[in-house]
């Protein structure tokens, strides 16, 4: 994912809300675009981990194998480290970087 090279702060940040509505004009609707890419942002996150520790995944795990496997931990505190995806999610919609449309009810014909 792109999000791991870019300078996202891992802490939260006070918003103004005029900031957030400003692309839809409502920020029901922000929020609920913000919280659909924060989720897609998790899919991938948890896909490419779970793809990244099942090099480690064997059949017949002991306990001394879990404790002495330091690049299945440090891959696991990279993603720890990482910013939550509503953050991400968060700053790509204010950088105009996420795409929506809006949904209108068709005027029906008489």
């Amino acid at each position: 994912m792109e999000t791991k090279k870019s300078n996202i702060p891992n802490n939260t940040i006070t918003r103004k809300l005029t900031d957030l509505d400003a692309p839809t004009g409502n920020i029901y609707e922000s929020v609920v675009i913000i919280a659909r890419r924060a989720n897609q942002i998790a899919a991938d996150l948890k896909q490419e981990l779970t793809r990244k520790l099942a090099d480690f995944s064997s059949t017949n795990d002991s306990l001394e194998e879990t404790f002495e496997n330091r690049e299945q931990i440090e891959i696991s505190r990279y993603y720890e480290r990482m910013p939550k995806p509503t953050i991400i999610a968060t700053e790509e919609f204010l950088e105009g970087k996420v795409y929506f449309r809006e949904n209108k009810p068709e005027e029906q014909a008489i």
